[in-house]
């Protein structure tokens, strides 16, 4: 049996392999969240967490948020919300009319949008 030589190639590509390995879980360590041997699997560091933001940034959007309805509309089952009101809308004969005076160009691709 003929003895293996490491030749520069074959260090490099364990140097290469071994980063590859090993980096990705380093950068991971500077986490919110760490992988744990449990039940849940991971670990949760709050002090670890940065935040761009002000508490008090933070409260005026979730105001902001209760305001125009954001966090009741999840929890009352009305998702999606309802559209904003944009004005009064058309009578019956004033979309009738329009459908009378319509030229077959706007009717065609009406019907085409309708899927008809």
């Amino acid at each position: 049996m003929s003895q293996r030589r490491f030749t520069p190639a074959t260090l490099i590509a364990g140097l290469a392999a071994s980063a590859a390995l090993l980096l990705p879980g380093m950068a991971s360590a500077a986490g919110y969240i760490h992988p744990a041997n449990n039940e849940a699997g991971a670990v949760v560091h709050p002090e670890h967490f940065k935040s761009s933001k002000t508490r008090a940034q933070v409260t005026a959007e979730a105001e902001a948020a209760v305001r125009q309805g954001g966090t009741s509309r999840f929890n009352a089952s009305v998702y999606p919300a309802p559209a904003p009101q944009t004005g009064a809308g058309k009578t019956r004969q004033e979309v009738i009319n329009e459908l009378i005076n319509e030229t077959p160009a706007q009717r065609d691709a009406r019907q085409r949008a309708m899927g008809g």
